[in-house]
């Protein structure tokens, strides 16, 4: 049967929760109306939604990092070195893989292997195995709002705890954190499985609790073409909104190009509006978010602080509500946390400079429109196969190739599009497979990709996507030099 979008009702969530809270010991803490009182008392402060509500208003980007580290007090220790050495605006709390997959067992293993070796054997924070209490001892030990940050396909234990534990925002999707993440999960379980998690969210929300959302923007982080990780991004935000979800966090990975990193997160702000409102959400606030450059990395730190400067400067111009950091250790594995602050320093004085910048409408407005054409292309392809309804309709969409992640490694994702740069760097589509376009709009793309191959004096071929994902570690953002 395929899944719909519809709110869940009271009774099939009530009954559902108590089989989520069996699914490992930890789930026997979480005591809903407890919860709510100890979310209650969390101070305005520390809670995620108004201070993006107050930086949207203000016009300023928030910074916040990833970390998490598995043992509690090292993760504390980090927290707060990031918020008093990083000047974090935000934190996250990173969880590791085992549980992404709901691996709790091996979790627990990598936790006493850490604290037998004194070193770091899990690659996140285990949130599921540290448990309401462990949640707490890390939401109590900062000043900042913090955020759960992870890649699950099945977050629905793990969003209990971490709520019940004071975590006022909690990232991912059903579509965002299945294509990019597995191979085998279907996505109507994984959809499912998050309608779970918003209502959560909203049974919080119609208790008085705003808990913010937020899709993962950048989903594979490669060369993924603004109208895809829109629509994405908004089919996710109109699933959240309909379990009562009333603050949304779009992001976007940046894709190196100026002009088209600036219209993206001005079009996604514009574009989740839009559909919120057409469907019937007119009360949720959108805020944005600007994920740093997702791609290869130089090792040279220096050359690093010149990756990080850019997307710093992106954010700024794009005036993003909040920026995701990189670290200058990208290129060699996980950052120090004397790293991760340099990389959060770096974007703060960046922003600072820039934070009264703008483009020129003349400059964007060819790209916006661009934008706009192609998402609400897919968006609309989307309802029309659902019948109305976006649940249905995203699970036919991807079936159907209307929306095509480039690279996923899910074989529920058609994987025929290839995206490439266009002469001034901007990603376009070199083959639009099943993309539902207009004729002028596939027109466009190719042309750009021909205007491309004629500068480089070189036929139009798959060579030149490859010459695009390893550019970047060489300081160029098209694949081949000039001249």
């Amino acid at each position: 049967m395929e899944v719909q979008n519809r709110k869940i009702t009271e009774e099939a969530f009530e009954a559902e929760r108590q089989t989520v809270l069996t699914q490992w010991p930890t789930g026997a803490e979480v005591d809903p109306q407890e919860a709510l009182r100890y979310q209650e008392a969390i101070a305005p402060a520390k809670r995620f939604a108004p201070a993006m509500a107050k930086a949207k208003k203000e016009r300023r980007t928030l910074i916040q990092p990833r970390a998490g580290v598995p043992v509690i007090a090292e993760h504390i220790k980090l927290m707060q070195y990031l918020q008093d050495n990083g000047e974090a605006d935000l934190l996250p709390t990173t969880i590791d893989s085992y549980t992404r997959l709901n691996r709790y067992e091996e979790a627990e293993v990598g936790i006493r292997e850490s604290l037998t070796q004194g070193k770091a054997m899990l690659n996140g924070f285990p949130a599921v195995n540290h448990g309401v209490q462990g949640c707490r001892m890390v939401t109590e030990s900062v000043r900042v709002p913090i955020q759960v940050r992870h890649g699950t396909p099945d977050a629905r234990l793990l969003a209990e705890i971490t709520l019940a534990g004071g975590f006022t925002s909690y990232e991912g999707g059903g579509i965002s954190y299945n294509i990019p993440y597995a191979k085998n999960v279907s996505l109507e379980k994984t959809i499912r499985d998050w309608m779970y998690v918003d209502r959560l969210v909203g049974w919080y929300q119609e208790r008085g609790i705003t808990i913010n959302r937020e899709p993962f923007g950048p989903l594979t982080g490669t060369l993924v073409p603004p109208c895809v990780s829109h629509a994405v991004a908004i089919i996710e935000a109109l699933l959240a909104a309909e379990q009562g979800v009333k603050s949304l966090s779009v992001g976007y990975g940046q894709l190196g190009n100026l002009v088209q990193d600036v219209a993206a997160i001005r079009t996604l702000e514009e574009l989740t509006d839009e559909y919120m409102k057409k469907y019937g959400h007119e009360d949720v606030e959108v805020t944005t978010v600007f994920h740093q450059w997702m791609g290869g990395f130089p090792q040279d730190e220096a050359k690093a602080f010149g990756v990080i400067s850019w997307g710093s400067a992106a954010a700024a111009i794009a005036h993003a509500t909040k920026v995701i950091v990189k670290t200058p250790h990208e290129a060699v594995g996980v950052p120090t946390m004397e790293a991760n602050a340099q990389g959060l320093r770096c974007t703060k004085q960046v922003i600072t400079m820039l934070c009264d910048q703008y483009l020129p409408e003349s400059l964007l407005s060819a790209e916006m429109e661009i934008i706009k054409a192609e998402t609400r292309c897919i968006l609309d392809k989307c309802f029309e196969l659902g019948e109305g309804d976006i649940a249905v309709g995203a699970v036919r969409a991807f079936q159907a190739g209307v929306i095509d992640v480039p690279f996923a490694p899910s074989r529920f994702n058609a994987g025929k599009i290839m995206p490439a740069r266009d002469n001034d760097g901007a990603v376009r589509m070199l083959n639009i497979a099943g993309l539902p376009f207009t004729e002028d709009l596939k027109a466009f793309h190719l042309e750009k990709i021909a205007e491309r191959a004629k500068a480089e004096k070189r036929a139009v071929s798959f060579q030149m996507v490859i010459d695009d994902i390893y550019a970047i570690s060489k300081g160029r953002l098209v694949g081949r030099p000039r001249g």
